[in-house]
């Protein structure tokens, strides 16, 4: 997998985003040494939180120097305030507050994306906004 994912990095001029598994077994065996950015998805709950503070020295350890985090499933004021104190405090940049969204569970029950599902729901709108600010810095 490494050198998969090294090759598409080196060789590629695109901006390729990869989905992987929520845990830090891709930093401990290096699968993201490669990686320009990396993108950490955390939820307002401790246990995801703490997961995403493991991650920030492995990645810095691996070289990457751009790590941000992602929000998600916003509920209130208080889970903003939980997850911008917790990322401020482990040198994480957050870069999206994803709001809690209905339409991204029934997308799910009706097995699909949630941008096939309802191209106006507020998350779709965030994560737009997350890709053009991801192309500019590419492009950059």
């Amino acid at each position: 997998m490494r050198s998969i994912i090294g090759e598409i990095v080196n060789e590629s001029t695109d901006l390729t985003l990869m989905d992987m598994e929520a845990s830090i077994e891709h930093m401990s065996r290096g699968t993201v040494r490669h990686i320009d950015k990396l993108l950490v998805v955390v939820e307002p709950y401790y246990r995801a939180l703490e997961t995403a503070g493991r991650i920030v020295p492995l990645a810095q350890e691996l070289g990457i120097n751009e790590i941000y985090a992602i929000a998600n499933k916003i509920r209130s004021a208080d889970d903003e305030q939980a997850v911008q104190s917790y990322c401020s405090n482990h040198h994480l940049n957050v870069i999206a507050m994803l709001p809690f969204d209905e339409n991204v569970l029934a997308a799910d029950r009706a097995g699909q994306a949630i941008l096939d599902y309802n191209r106006t729901s507020p998350v779709v709108a965030k994560l737009t906004a997350v890709a053009d600010l991801l192309q500019r810095q590419a492009a950059a």
